[in-house]
């Protein structure tokens, strides 16, 4: 199996407006300028390196408030003119009609929103700050109003969980193509959140719901479950064939097609293992992913141990390495969080179809035009091969031999009205 870096979480300023309780990065709240960040030049020779292992990655550019760099735009522009789909994480809050059209001149394909809950001033007494809900929302009438994609995101803890689908319903009322619903990871300051973690029957009770959430809102906004790879468990279990298990080879993807970066250069697993692998002032980003010894150790799912050692879901799921570390101290031990005893399935192990696989790299069998090749690198690299297999399924399945930009377009469609595509990723007018 080929590991390669498809989505590139880069943290590029600890600085943030905002002082959430919950905060991986203990964000240096309301500080000034800083010398511990890589500096602009820096910057752009860190995406050279990214380039060198993979042109077409997704870039998350985010905090802290990545919106408090002042060179914010320089590096998304070098990133979006080397092909790479940049997108912003950010709290909203200080969004305004200028810095969305700054936003979409640069190349940003999507922006991610933070909001915790329904009530303003519950959301208010979690990040500290004043009126932080009013503007999260304000900011995402303006994302909406330019015509920019957006995400909201949210962390499910005990305080909020009674609520969460009250807050999937506005995410979309918002006009949000997309909900990623997070699951807390104690680490950062994270780790003083005592009583606000969930318990593993809440877990399930929540992820089932999730499933039951994206059936109501099936071809209008995708919910997707983070730092909980036991979800694709739960919707194998009440559909194998449903687009919306589609996940990595692997499962969680820490170390296998995801990395962080974080503001001062050290690159770690994912954004909630604070592992550094190396420095990427010192080492290239490319050294680091092809030879560090704690990724290759992550690669390699025969070592991890418990009930995630001998599960049947391995292939789907392989358990959150970020809370496994945090809760334990060993990033492969097993995911506590997750409640499945293996053998149900009589320890045959679960493998997805390749139509349902992120990550694969693009295998073509059948001819494809100029013109739809050229289409298809407007897709991310971790969509890539996903998608040729299924393009390619669908036109054997209508007696075609070559693949062209319609025959794609008329894919995209059927995939665009259950949101299970990939292609949703994109505007109407910019994809396949």
């Amino acid at each position: 199996m080929e590991y390669r870096a498809h989505t590139i979480s880069w943290n590029i300023t600890k600085r943030c407006n905002l002082n959430c309780a919950h905060c991986y990065l203990d964000a240096a709240f309301r500080s000034g300028e800083r010398t511990d960040e890589l500096s602009t030049e820096e910057c752009f020779r860190v995406i050279d390196q990214i380039e060198e292992i993979n042109p077409s990655a997704l870039l998350i550019l985010t905090g802290g408030e990545p919106l408090l760099r002042k060179d914010i735009f320089e590096i998304i522009r070098y990133a979006s003119r080397r092909r790479f789909m940049v997108v912003i994480g950010t709290n909203g809050t200080l969004l305004n009609d200028k810095l969305a059209e700054r936003m979409i001149e640069a190349g940003v394909k999507g922006v991610s929103i933070s909001l915790h809950s329904v009530k303003p001033d519950a959301h208010d007494r979690f990040t500290q700050v004043p009126r932080s809900w009013q503007n999260a929302v304000r900011g995402a009438g303006i994302l909406k109003r330019n015509h920019l994609e957006f995400v909201i995101q949210t962390s499910t803890m005990a305080w909020n969980y009674d609520e969460i689908p009250d807050i999937v319903d506005f995410a979309h009322q918002l006009g949000a193509r997309f909900f990623n619903l997070y699951f807390l990871v104690c680490t950062g300051r994270g780790q003083g959140l005592s009583g606000s973690d969930i318990s593993g029957a809440q877990y399930e009770a929540m992820l089932a719901q999730v499933f039951e959430m994206q059936k109501k809102y099936q071809g209008q906004m995708l919910i997707s479950a983070k730092c909980t790879p036991q979800y694709k468990r739960i919707v194998y279990e009440a559909d194998p064939h449903s687009p919306y298990i589609k996940t990595y080879s692997g499962g969680c993807p820490a170390a296998t097609h995801y990395a962080q970066i974080t503001p001062k250069g050290d690159v770690t697993p994912c954004p909630y293992m604070s592992i550094p692998l190396g420095n990427v002032k010192e080492n290239r980003f490319a050294d680091i992913w092809n030879h560090s010894p704690v990724l290759n150790q992550l690669r390699n799912r025969k070592l991890l141990q418990g009930r995630c050692g001998r599960c049947e879901f391995q292939s789907v799921c392989s358990g959150c390495r970020a809370r496994a570390f945090a809760e334990t101290g060993d990033y492969l031990a097993e995911d506590p969080s997750c409640q499945y005893e293996p053998g149900k399935y009589h320890f045959v192990e679960i493998k997805l179809e390749e139509t349902l696989t992120l990550g694969l790299e693009a295998d073509f069998q059948l001819t494809w035009t100029e013109e739809a090749q050229k289409r298809l690198e407007r897709i991310p690299s971790f969509a890539r091969g996903m998608v040729v297999k299924g393009v390619e399924a669908y036109a054997r399945s209508k007696g075609y031999r070559e693949i062209t930009p319609e025959l794609m377009k008329e894919v995209r469609e059927k995939a665009m009205q259950n949101m299970g595509g990939m292609f949703a990723l994109f505007k109407k007018n910019e994809t396949i």
